[in-house]
């Protein structure tokens, strides 16, 4: 179905002339989970994005769809259980994003070290319970030489052995793009690059819509609606701030992470892996294999800058490489090695403490509740002690822990569902494995505003674009697809990167065979169908969040570039200076995202 430029301008033109029954704000995962619900149910939709789809939060995270282990930290069982579950969810409505991928849990015998030996088997058993684990890819231990036989650069002082578990490694920008896509094949106006300047009212001082100013031509124009619902990330007080009639408190503490790219030849592991930074902060370090790069995070740190630009600093760069040189010591990674980064930020809940993103915090159980807990949630494994027993000695250990001024890596990403006095809805909070049991309890509320006259549908069994597949035959059904590509005249390479890349769609993708001068056939076929069916409008789109070419595949870019920005010159009939601009904002990205300023060159 054809999600282009073209479409767009007719549904800004559209969404002038009708009243919405939803208008989403917000085109990241958040946004994106609720309107495909929505429009699937018949709702009249229409999504705002000021920027590009999952420009902000949602294409910068750590790029898994975690089972999280690290709330095992503090037993966090109710949020472990509902994020595994949810990540299942995913897997099956998605099948060609998220991929099973096993991590490495390397356990040091030193100061604030998270698990050791046991209790990092007690948490493993307990993860793999709660997610209904079992056969290939349940959990198991190894011991220290198995461990450096697989990562002979980890540090070898102090390692007692490690845990290998499942986790999924994730696309998290073709994440919210598919489901993008998929609501828009339903109905609903979804609208990159439009901001919202006010939230409007009715007569009686109730929300009735937005005005809003396309970003691309600078025109302005009000889209009316029964239900609004702010779905903006980190963005979300700022959203709020626009409502004049709004009574609600601000309640968003976002923090800052950075991750940082090397090639494989200067840090090369097999398999994603997990690791205590070795500075008894509490907070814990990916190493993550990706195309032939390997990228590492992340930091948690407060963030009161521009929500729009956050960027990596010296201070973010020196802290990882510190960890990742102090495990991997060998590979003695600089500044001048890392090819790509990113730094984004995360839609924490200010009023929610005690669970962490990425693993820590300074907060510390004492010897005696922890060994309470682990010993009970050991009986609870053996069948000897009751779930009730399990959460009474949580409880009683989270009793003990201060209630005062929590740590920017303790903030929870418990999600909130709130609606002012004059009906605004804000969803916000959670995290990229919970956005369809988000946008869940979001309709529920949103069928009730609307007098019950949609039925909701079963999002569980509502596969995103691209993930028509059997989803217990990932593999056997990619193949088939690669094999589809490969009678096209594509390698085996390059029709298994498209048939990942785009699942069930890769038919549709082998359509737009036009060859574009200078690009290869894998490349021309991906940026035709980027034009015409994922509603690209500048080079970045298409290089940072449509594909992965500026994150971990540098060494392909310089000769893609060119004729990148060349084809969508001719697309989109830019004029010179439009061009020009295009041209200097990628170079801008890419000077950021290579570190340069930071590098002095």
């Amino acid at each position: 179905m054809v999600f282009s430029y073209k479409t767009r301008n007719e549904e800004i033109r559209k969404v002038q002339d009708e009243e919405m029954d939803l208008l989403v704000i917000g085109g990241g995962i958040t946004g994106a989970g609720v309107a495909v619900q929505a429009a699937a149910s018949g709702m009249k939709t229409a999504l705002v994005e000021m920027q590009d789809f999952a420009e902000g939060t949602s294409s910068r995270s750590t790029k898994l769809v975690h089972g999280g282990i690290r709330y095992l930290k503090t037993f966090d069982v109710e949020v472990v259980a509902d994020t595994v579950q949810e990540r299942a969810n995913v897997q099956h409505i998605a099948p060609h994003i998220p991929k099973p991928d096993p991590m490495l849990l390397p356990i040091y015998d030193e100061a604030g070290a998270t698990f050791n030996m046991f209790s990092a088997k007690i948490a493993m058993d307990l993860y793999d319970r709660l997610a209904g684990v079992t056969g290939k890819y349940a959990n198991y231990t190894i011991d220290k030489s198995e461990v450096l036989e697989r990562e002979p650069q980890l540090e070898k002082e102090g390692l007692q052995g490690g845990g290998v578990y499942l986790d999924f490694r994730n696309n998290d920008s073709r994440l919210v793009i598919e489901n993008i896509k998929k609501a828009h094949e339903d109905g609903a106006y979804m609208l990159n690059k439009v901001k919202v300047n006010k939230i409007t009212h009715d007569q009686d001082g109730k929300v009735n819509g937005a005005d809003v100013e396309d970003l691309v031509t600078g025109e302005t124009f009000h889209i009316k609606a029964k239900v609004v619902i702010n779905t903006s990330g980190p963005w979300t007080d700022e959203v709020r701030e626009l409502d004049k009639n709004d009574n609600l408190s601000d309640k968003m503490r976002p923090t800052k992470g950075v991750h940082l790219v090397v090639d494989k030849e200067k840090l090369n592991v097999p398999q994603p892996t997990y690791f205590d930074t070795g500075e008894n902060d509490g907070r814990m370090i990916f190493v993550i294999p990706r195309e032939n790069k390997t990228y590492f995070g992340t930091t948690d740190t407060d963030y009161h800058g521009d929500f729009n630009h956050p960027t990596v600093t010296q201070e973010d760069v020196d802290y990882l490489l510190r960890i990742v040189n102090r495990r991997y010591p060998d590979a003695a990674i600089g500044l001048d090695d890392i090819e790509s980064s990113w730094a984004g930020l995360r839609p924490l809940i200010a009023k929610n403490g005690g669970s962490d993103y990425n693993g820590g915090g300074n907060d510390k159980l004492s010897d005696e509740s922890f060994n309470n807990v682990v010993n009970t949630t050991k009986k609870y494994l053996e069948d000897a002690a009751k779930r009730g027993e399990v959460e009474k000695a949580i409880k009683e250990a989270d009793s003990e822990q201060d209630d005062g001024e929590v740590d920017p890596s303790q903030v929870s990403r418990g999600s909130s569902l709130e609606e002012a006095s004059d009906g605004l809805m804000t969803l916000s909070g959670g995290k990229i494995t919970d956005y369809r049991l988000m946008a869940v309890g979001a309709l529920r509320k949103i069928q009730e505003k609307l007098d019950d006259h949609f039925d909701l549908i079963d999002s569980k069994e509502y596969p995103v674009s691209g993930g028509d597949i059997d989803p217990e035959n990932v593999d056997e059904e990619l193949e088939k697809l690669a094999k589809q590509a490969q009678e096209k005249g594509l390698s085996e390479k390059d029709a298994f990167y498209l048939a990942d890349l785009y699942g069930s769609n890769l038919p549709t993708v082998l359509t737009y065979d036009e060859p574009i001068q200078g690009l290869n056939q894998r490349d021309s076929l991906s940026l035709n169908y980027a034009l015409n069916e994922e509603l690209v409008l500048t080079p970045v789109d298409y290089l940072m969040r449509r594909t992965n070419f500026i994150l971990f595949m540098r060494d392909e870019l310089d000769n893609v570039k060119q004729p990148v920005i060349d084809k969508m010159a001719d697309f989109y009939q830019w004029t010179k200076e439009e061009k020009e601009r295009y041209i200097k904002e990628l170079e801008d990205v890419l000077a950021e995202s290579g570190l340069q300023e930071l590098k002095g060159d």
